[in-house]
């Protein structure tokens, strides 16, 4: 199935029913007076995250969600019977917006997370509310209100512990399928990844997490250079962002540090927030230089970058590097502090 992270869709709650105008008519009775009931309430439309669902592609299908409408009141009091309330399920981490005031009506980042987003119309009064002591006769009853109409914008962020960021080719999807059983498409041309992919990376028995990895960037991505930044939302979710860095760019000209450099401005441009998450440097493609000549470039990288934090040096392809980066990420999501090769370097 096509992935999906954003989809348009209109719903509508039911109407509330009529009231009713009737009186009591029945023999021997000398005292009748009105008895017409209420209308019932038009059913509510709820949005429900529901596990399993990994895609908003059905709402290119069906478009518009309805809910029943209540029925009329009747004589000798009776109200109206409701219209049923319709449920509708979306994936976990959902975001729902209101496409025409922009207000965010719901975030659904847990399964079971309901929202209402179309409330169903009150009943319309039957005649018997209008007696009073001089109106012994209404014949007056209301018509239902109508139910709420909302046209929704639904935006799919994918939940994660770890997201990848980095340029295209860096080794993203190649360390995602180093580490766990997720199979992204691998070549060795620029944006083979079209769409996030997630992959459960385990670490011993009882213990894994998710990793989460999108399209990669370049510089401009925020003026719709490449894929743009649309895939970045994907990664407000998760906990610690890890920043692959190709040691030896496939072009002899690239700079690993200006292209790095890049890569946070076009975050900081995306969202202050996530600029500020926390982030770990990944030196990926060490087994393509040797083992002094990997280091040593390691090691200009980190100092012209100025980087402080946990800095790791992998190889995604032949899989040096990456136990001991799992394990570590594996430490920080359970709550000890991070530890890297370089770790709090200048």
């Amino acid at each position: 199935m096509k992935f999906v992270d954003e989809a348009l869709l209109r719903v509508q709650a039911g109407h509330g029913g009529r009231g009713c105008v009737s009186f009591r008519r029945e023999k021997f009775v000398p005292f009748g007076g009105p008895d017409g009931g209420d209308g019932g309430l038009g059913g509510s439309v709820y949005l429900r995250a529901q596990p399993g669902i990994n895609t908003l592609a059905d709402f290119r299908i069906q478009r518009t969600y309805k809910a029943e409408s209540g029925t009329a009141g009747s004589g000798n009091d009776c109200t109206g019977a409701g219209g049923a309330d319709l449920t509708v399920p979306v994936p976990v981490g959902t975001t729902v917006i209101d496409d025409e005031t922009e207000e965010q009506l719901g975030d659904l980042t847990r399964a079971g997370d309901t929202v209402i987003v179309a409330r169903g119309g009150k009943g319309g009064w039957g005649n018997t509310r209008f007696k009073s002591s001089t109106n012994r006769a209404p014949r007056k009853a209301m018509p239902g209100l109508p139910g709420e109409k909302r046209r929704l914008r639904l935006e799919m962020r994918v939940i994660a512990d770890v997201g990848l960021l980095g340029l295209p080719n860096a080794g993203k999807s190649t360390l995602i399928r180093a580490v766990s059983a997720a199979r992204p498409k691998v070549a060795d041309y620029p944006f083979t990844t079209l769409f996030p992919n997630l992959g459960v990376v385990s670490v011993g028995l009882g213990r894994s997490f998710v990793m989460a990895d999108i399209p990669g960037l370049i510089e401009g991505a925020a003026e719709g250079a490449g894929l743009g930044i649309r895939f970045l939302k994907h990664l407000q979710r998760t906990r610690v962002l890890l920043h692959i860095v190709d040691i030896l760019p496939p072009d002899p000209a690239a700079d690993p540090v200006a292209d790095a450099r890049a890569i946070v401005a076009e975050l900081k441009k995306f969202s202050a927030e996530l600029g500020k998450r926390e982030r770990w440097l990944v030196l990926n493609k060490i087994d393509l230089l040797p083992a002094a000549e990997a280091e040593a470039r390691c090691r200009e990288i980190v100092r012209r970058l100025r980087f402080k934090g946990p800095t790791f040096r992998i190889s995604a392809a032949t899989g040096a590097g990456t136990r001991e980066l799992c394990e570590a990420l594996m430490r920080r999501i359970e709550g000890e502090a991070p530890a890297g090769d370089d770790a709090g370097a200048p």
